[in-house]
């Protein structure tokens, strides 16, 4: 597998000391057989009095933290070597399954299992549903990895990125009507979209990196796509923003129902309306070979290039 170098920094600036409370964070990527965690540090300033790692209900590992002193300035450093082999998509062979109007995708144990990823987070008037069903086609069962590459590229080519670093997303229906967004905007719309064909779909929050000069769109900053549950493939990623089927340059962190509970980082403070002054996030991923050498002199063993 390839090593990915991760260092992600989020710092918030007061203009006098303030008191914290709990902060929780998510930024060590999740276990899989296409992602390995080989070392994870966190440095946070001004120093917690409590520090403690948690698995939430999705597995992903979120640390939680509370201190006990003033500061006119917060940061979290987190730096994080993986192994990252991502998957390439579907495999057409094995999927076969089909959007049919009325017929289940699922058998009734995925049903169960898939339910909250299968239920509307934003209900509608019918907008979404309708821009859903623009991607099946007019006569016949539609193959459901068409529909939903078909979507992934569409809101690429179609819609304005915008970057907002803060603030819940926007809705669906403002998404639509606005065609801009930032990629957690389009993750929502398309996870609707998905989930009103019937399609499971969970909200992801994670890394998106380029080992090209280009790069990708939302790079620097944390990032979001969406899974979807396809009968014979298993799920499979789809990043609107950058149009990319399948796992490439994402390395997924937190896999959500529901977008509030794949937050990055969030928590409170105490001090006066006008103190905050604002919050800086930076992410510089690299993978550098000199990387996957130092950690084979260390360990001895050697890496799949």
């Amino acid at each position: 597998m390839p090593v990915v170098s991760i260092r992600h920094l989020t710092t918030y600036r007061y203009r006098n000391p303030v008191s914290f409370g709990e902060h929780r964070m998510m930024f060590r990527p999740l276990e899989a057989f296409d992602q390995r965690v080989l070392s994870a540090e966190l440095e946070i300033s001004p120093e917690p009095g409590l520090f403690r790692h948690v698995h939430d209900a999705g597995g992903a590992s979120v640390g939680v933290v509370r201190f006990d002193r003033r500061s006119d300035r917060l940061s979290f450093e987190s730096r994080i070597l993986l192994e990252h082999a991502p998957h390439g998509g579907f495999d057409l062979e094995a999927e076969g399954a089909v959007l049919r109007d009325g017929t289940p995708l699922y058998d009734g144990h995925e049903m169960a299992e898939l339910a909250r990823s299968l239920t509307r987070w934003r209900p509608d008037r019918g907008e979404v549903a309708a821009w859903a069903r623009s991607f099946l086609r007019p006569v016949g069962p539609t193959r459901v990895s068409e529909a939903l590459t078909e979507m992934t590229h569409a809101i690429r080519e179609g819609f304005a990125y915008r970057l907002r670093l803060s603030g819940a997303p926007q809705t669906p229906v403002e998404t639509l009507e606005s065609r801009t967004g930032s990629c957690r905007d389009f993750a929502v719309l398309m996870m609707e979209a998905a989930r009103s064909l019937g399609v499971a779909a969970r909200f992801v929050s994670g890394y998106v990196y380029s080992t090209s000069p280009k790069g990708r769109t939302g790079g620097g900053h944390t990032h979001a796509w969406i899974r979807a549950y396809v009968p014979g493939c298993g799920w499979i990623d789809f990043d609107p923003t950058n149009g990319i089927i399948g796992g490439a340059d994402l390395i997924r962190v937190a896999v959500a129902a529901d977008p509030r509970e794949a937050l990055p980082l969030h928590g409170t403070w105490t001090g006066e309306a006008g103190d905050y002054l604002g919050m800086d996030v930076e992410v510089a991923i690299s993978t550098p070979p000199a990387v996957a050498a130092k950690l084979q002199a260390v360990s001895g063993v050697a890496l799949a290039r």
